[in-house]
């Protein structure tokens, strides 16, 4: 089980927290300590929504000076925070709207359709007709029609069409299809405004019509349209962790979420003369490296390297070694810049929505970006002969992961270009090789141990035979441990192990950004509408996961993913722990009205057999034959010192191995 008194298990960022003590620099690892949580507001028993208040809720009434019950504010809370995460996945889309109009425009002209198969098939789903118009126009009508489903104000946004047909039939019903991303968020807002809606019920009905305005509509065309632009990830192997940093070259980091500013700066990393530029300042060239997603985004379609996930940012600042930390938006740690003046890094901030007090900031627009980014990039080589050797500090860890499993790549791996399917999947799960499949994604949280549940829970559902897909900062949990390479089969169970073997897969998919657990909700549509698993994807052997969820973004995930009927846990704690009745609500309420249901569940083991039952309740009602191990091979026994042996477990080393 972990042990929640380790602050990590990654020996790299063991390392650097000590360098840190060293040097009397705080990091959030050590702020979480000193600064405790409200137990109050914790639990979610505290309104601040007017200035009668803040209400506390701490036993000595059960209502605010408005006479809002326990249960209200509870629902508000969460649904503001559910509206918020949906607010910000949803402006990361409509960026890239922005990107892609201008580029079929011809006004961005350092963007271009790197994938005209995609964009066609987008445009089919759209309606949009396509005879006789070129790549360009069709390019535009997409971005056009993405723009609009931000402002409709009636009807429904166009990717509610791509759920299973007996989903869409319920949310319509239950009027959850949403109209339009921003009439959704803007009501949520108002509906939880002081004095207004006051039903519990009520308002976190409407807090699911609004997380399917970012799972079926922001997150979904935030997806669709970076592979426009950026290319469909297909599988690549590269190398994860702060290793990845190197002495002798100019390092930049990559950090946030949108992909297109990124996308840039790694075209200007690239560019000879750019290069030539940093060797001229005594640099042997450039190396990239990302944090958060979007390290994943550049991870998944160029093979970028990765220096870590959330927790890693300052860590990476850490080692001395960082020229420049290039960072647009969510997710990023003020704490970056007081922490970069006790080293050389520069701190640049490049969206025109977010600033960061003392940080330079360059902000990258689509109509002249390339230049742009050129300028940022020369400017953190110009940093590099201002790199102190004597405070530099590279831990020598990186390890092997191979990622970027699209939605369309998993269709292909089963059947080839002419005959993709999902049939095979469906059939092994029917056949019981595979027990069923589960979404283990989401944040990193220094409230518990760092990564260390993510490695725990995936290890145990690989031997149980079942099929994980990963995201987000999850996806970098599993590639800085080995968790995401075909030789990891040799550690799942023998039926997911035979079925891996044969494609040539690992047990562990990474499928992207968190945005990209929109590819998510796809494969479980296609899983569903292929046959075999029953109609729906509430009927499917399938659960979602997030350990360490700390976002508002999270919230709204993991809301759509159980609107659209998945069974949904996640760990650290509940927002709304302090109302039993909430609880029940967003559980037992949520199941009987849509097919999912979101439980908070602080400990890893009891996430791992809450999801076992799920999968094999659902197996049962589906009808099919029991689960049973030992019907096709034994499991293999751990080899000693490998990922997942006691021996390394208790350590906390996993398999990172020396970057050497």
């Amino acid at each position: 089980m972990p042990d929640k008194k380790k602050k990590t298990i990654d020996p790299a960022a063991l390392e650097l927290l000590e360098r840190a003590k060293e040097l009397g620099i705080q990091t959030a690892f050590d702020r979480t300590e000193i600064t405790k949580p409200c137990p109050i507001g914790r639990e979610g028993n505290c309104c601040r929504l007017c200035f009668m208040g803040p209400c506390r809720f701490v036993g000595k009434t059960n209502e605010g000076i408005c006479g809002a019950s326990r249960e209200t504010i509870q629902a508000r809370n969460l649904a503001r925070m559910i509206a918020a995460g949906t607010a910000s996945h949803s402006d990361h889309a409509r960026s890239l709207a922005f990107v892609l109009l201008a580029a079929a425009r011809g006004e961005a002209p350092d963007f271009k359709i790197k994938d005209e198969p995609k964009l066609r098939r987008v445009a089919a789903i759209l309606d949009i007709p396509q005879d006789g118009k070129t790549v360009e126009q069709i390019a535009e009508q997409v971005a056009l029609r993405a723009l609009e489903d931000f402002g409709r104000q009636d009807g429904e946004i166009s990717y509610v069409k791509r759920a299973p047909k007996k989903r869409q039939e319920l949310w319509r019903r239950l009027g959850l299809a949403p109209r339009g991303i921003d009439r959704e968020v803007v009501e949520a807002f108002h509906r939880t405004h002081m004095g207004n809606d006051q039903d519990p019920e009520h308002i976190l009905t409407h807090a699911l019509a609004v997380s399917l305005a970012d799972g079926w509509g922001g997150s979904m065309f935030s997806t669709d349209i970076s592979d426009i632009l950026f290319g469909t990830p297909t599988p690549v192997s590269v190398r994860a962790n702060l290793g990845v940093l190197k002495e002798d070259e100019v390092n930049i980091i990559v950090h946030g979420h949108e992909p297109h500013g990124a996308q840039m700066i790694l075209e200007a990393s690239q560019d000879p003369e750019v290069i030539a530029y940093a060797k001229s300042k005594g640099a042997k060239g450039i190396n990239l490296a990302g944090i958060c997603c979007t390290a994943n985004e550049v991870l998944v379609r160029q093979g970028i390297p990765l220096a870590g996930n959330f927790l890693h940012q300052e860590l990476a600042i850490l080692t001395g070694a960082v020229e420049a930390m290039i960072v647009d938006v969510q997710c990023i740690m003020e704490a970056i810049v007081p922490l970069s003046r006790r080293f050389h890094t520069k701190i640049i901030t490049t969206s025109p929505k977010a600033k960061i007090e003392g940080a330079m900031h360059i902000p990258i627009n689509e109509h002249e970006a390339l230049s742009i980014a050129k300028l940022i990039v020369k400017t953190a080589i110009d940093n590099y002969p201002n790199r102190d050797r004597s405070k530099t500090f590279i831990p020598d860890y990186t390890n092997v992961q191979v990622a970027g499993f699209s939605h369309e790549y998993i269709a292909y791996m089963q059947g080839g270009s002419y005959r993709e399917s999902f049939r095979p999947l469906n059939d092994a799960i029917m056949q019981g090789r595979i027990r069923g499949g589960a979404g283990v994604v989401g944040c990193n949280n220094p409230w518990v141990t760092q990564d260390e549940g993510f490695v725990y829970i995936i290890r145990e559902l690989i031997k149980n035979d079942v099929l994980v897909v990963t995201t987000g900062c999850g996806g970098h949990a599993c590639g800085k441990y080995g968790m995401l390479t075909p030789e990891t089969m040799a550690h799942a169970g023998p039926g997911l192990r035979e079925v891996c073997q044969a494609i040539g897969i690992p047990p562990v998919l990474h499928m992207g950004s968190c945005v990209d657990n929109s590819r998510i909700l796809t494969v479980l549509t296609q899983m569903a509408t292929e046959g075999g698993l029953g109609e729906d994807i509430s009927d499917l052997p399938a659960v979602g996961i997030a350990p360490e969820w700390m976002s508002e973004k999270a919230l709204a995930i993991g809301a759509y993913f159980v609107a659209s009927g998945v069974y949904t846990i996640f760990g650290v704690d509940s927002p709304v722990g302090g109302s039993q009745a909430i609880t029940k609500l967003i559980s037992q309420g949520w199941e009987e009205m849509v097919g999912g249901k979101l439980e908070f569940e602080p400990d890893p083991q009891k996430m791992v057999e809450k999801a076992l039952a799920h999968i094999d309740a659902k197996r049962k009602a589906l009808k099919l034959e029991e689960y049973r191990p030992d019907r096709y091979a034994q499991s293999q026994s751990y080899v000693p010192g490998d990922a997942f042996s006691a021996e390394a477990y208790k350590k906390g080393l996993y398999s990172a191995k020396k970057a050497s």
